[in-house]
């Protein structure tokens, strides 16, 4: 088979990679394969063998205060039409950081999010029971009143009337675990959550 003048010609003679490198010449580092995320592992405390007993806690009194402060309130500078992706890109940020998809849920003021409408199509059955096995990112209507809780919420601002904003927000509030991140217009969302309070 002739070779084109483009194709190297390799010589049974040329090392190949298992050849050590020549002097002044580093060894290329392999790089990370696309692909899905593996599966968290265990850190290091679960590799260590027993646990310690733990300390005592703090007395009730205490308690109580800590889970009235409420969850951490993030606001994202987002319009009308781009809440939406707003909320997606604070989705994925949180599944990049090691949140577990089960531990999320996505709210909209206005229009449904895509993925709500299109798992409504088969009915709402199977829409909410994927809502109570609680494996993936959940997304539902700000006024949806069978949503439940979850550590994270995440409420894209992307319309709907002001009253019904200033209702939802503090929902979503009660909701949320242990973070709220709100994607919208940052005076209307401050302007409708010192109104609702």
């Amino acid at each position: 088979m002739p070779l084109i003048p483009e194709e190297p010609q390799i010589h049974e003679s040329v090392p190949g990679p298992s050849a050590v490198p020549a002097p002044g010449r580093t060894t290329p580092t392999p790089r990370p394969v696309p692909g899905p995320r593996p599966a968290p592992r265990p850190g290091p405390a679960a590799q260590r063998g027993p646990v310690p007993a733990p300390a005592p806690s703090r007395p009730a009194a205490s308690q109580p205060a800590a889970a009235a402060a409420g969850p951490q309130v993030q606001l994202i500078p987002a319009s009308v039409q781009g809440a939406l992706d707003a909320a997606d890109e604070a989705v994925d940020l949180l599944l990049d950081t090691g949140r577990a998809p089960g531990e999320i849920l996505v709210l909209t003021t206005g229009d449904p999010h895509p993925w709500a409408a299109h798992e409504l199509s088969f009915g709402e059955a199977s829409y909410w029971a994927q809502h109570d096995a609680r494996d993936d990112v959940f997304y539902a209507a700000a006024d949806a009143d069978r949503a439940g809780s979850r550590p994270v919420v995440v409420v894209a601002v992307n319309g709907g009337a002001d009253d019904a904003i200033a209702r939802a927000l503090p929902v979503a509030t009660a909701r949320a675990g242990a973070l709220m991140i709100v994607c919208g217009d940052p005076q209307r969302v401050n302007a409708l959550i010192s109104a609702g309070v």
